[in-house]
């Protein structure tokens, strides 16, 4: 049997930094990559341990800033429009990119000279050789001369200034990038939970649709079968009374103890079936003739649980009842082409030859109206609900559903 459809729903508003752990992997996993491409770099060249040990601050430096940025954008973004995520991504960024900036200019003086020399041939013929923050000049019967560079402390104002704008600018583009890549899985997290508490949402209010349908359709069938047991007893037949009350109390103990929102076996579903009409049959031994025609292969397709239970009860009540000839009730099941099948109940006459083709006798409107909404809320329009007079004067309802067989 199916499990229920119904599922207990816990939505909770998230919190401020409850997506820390994404944030962080998105962090590490940019500076990693930085990282990667630094080594590469410095294996290329004679001093990579010096070149590391110096970019290993700077990427520290960046985690920490990159983390701010993370900080500022949970802070001031929550519940926010994403075009307000943007602009807080944005000013952040630019902010940490200064921040890198200034870094530079205060832990320039404390990074370790690297020991790599660099010589090349100038156009001129002078061996220029470039070592740290000398350059040495070679020149033909002179003596070298050698540059200096001056460090970042030692240069005016405005110089320090263009080249933190300088260093700044570089590092905006990775920090905008990160923010970018953070904010779209963010989105994209976001998309997918509304989609799935749509989808849940959903499942739960069809499976409340369904148990309501299901909860009217029991008293109804109470109803008529304590008037048919009321009947046996007042006209002194109470052997008849005494099956009926037998397989009243086995229907009830096989039908009631389903889940409203459950499915069934069609095999299942006809073994109810089989257990009220025996019920009818007591009432109407001479007027009440069954037919089931089930394929094998059908037997195992899952259906609402008790969905035929209003249309044979239909059928009883507004063919046999109202008849007094011989009623034959066939119930039938064929496939209806790929992933599809069809159930059929027809009874052979009754108030339908009274009316016109097309519409249901009076009375029927309740238990066809419960087994059509049942399966417009279980399958949406996936499935069909058809129904109308026969040319014979009898009644016939054909639905249509999808065929899932159960498993085994």
């Amino acid at each position: 049997m199916n499990a229920p459809l119904s599922r207990t729903l816990n939505f909770e508003t998230p919190g401020r930094f409850s997506d820390w752990p994404l944030a962080l992997k998105s962090i590490l996993g940019f500076w990693i990559f930085y990282a990667l491409t630094v080594v590469a770099r410095a294996l290329l060249g004679a001093d990579a341990w010096t070149m590391l040990i110096n970019k290993l601050v700077v990427i520290a430096i960046g985690i920490l800033l990159t983390g701010l940025v993370y900080v500022v954008i949970a802070s001031f973004t929550a519940g926010a429009s994403i075009r307000k995520k943007v602009v807080v991504a944005g000013l952040a960024s630019v902010a940490a990119a200064w921040g890198m900036a200034g870094a530079f200019l205060l832990i320039e003086d404390f990074m370790k000279e690297p020991k790599e020399v660099i010589r090349y041939q100038s156009r001129e013929g002078f061996v220029i050789i470039e070592k740290g923050r000398t350059l040495t000049v070679e020149r033909r019967a002179q003596e070298p001369l050698v540059v200096t560079f001056p460090n970042l402390g030692e240069l005016d104002a405005n110089k320090r200034l263009r080249f933190a704008a300088d260093t700044a600018v570089v590092w905006l583009f990775f920090f905008m990038a990160w923010s970018a890549f953070y904010l779209a899985t963010v989105a994209q997290a976001e998309a997918l939970n509304a989609r799935r508490r749509a989808v849940e949402a959903e499942s739960e209010a069809r499976a409340a649709q369904v148990r309501a349908l299901r909860y009217q359709i029991n008293p109804h069938f109470l109803f008529n079968t304590l008037n048919s047991l009321s009947s046996l007893v007042m006209s002194g037949r109470p052997d008849e009374a005494e099956s009926m009350i037998l397989k009243l109390s086995t229907f009830f103990r096989s039908g009631l103890s389903l889940d409203p929102s459950a499915d069934v076996t069609l095999e299942e579903e006809i073994a109810l079936q089989r257990l009220y009409l025996d019920i009818e049959k007591v009432r109407f031994p001479r007027r009440l003739k069954v037919e089931i025609d089930i394929p094998k292969d059908l037997e195992n397709a899952r259906v609402p649980a008790l969905i035929l239970q209003p249309l044979v009860e239909n059928a009883i009540k507004y063919g046999v009842s109202g008849s007094r000839e011989t009623v034959t009730l066939e119930i039938r099941a064929a496939e209806a082409g790929p992933g599809r099948f069809t159930i059929e109940v027809v009874n052979s006459a009754g108030t339908a030859a009274k009316k016109r083709r097309g519409e249901k006798p009076d009375g029927t409107g309740v238990g066809l109206g419960n087994v059509c909404q049942r399966l417009e809320a279980r399958f949406g329009p996936a499935a069909k609900c058809e129904f109308g007079p026969t040319a014979d004067g009898g009644y016939r309802v054909l639905m249509t559903l999808p065929l899932d067989r159960a498993d085994g």
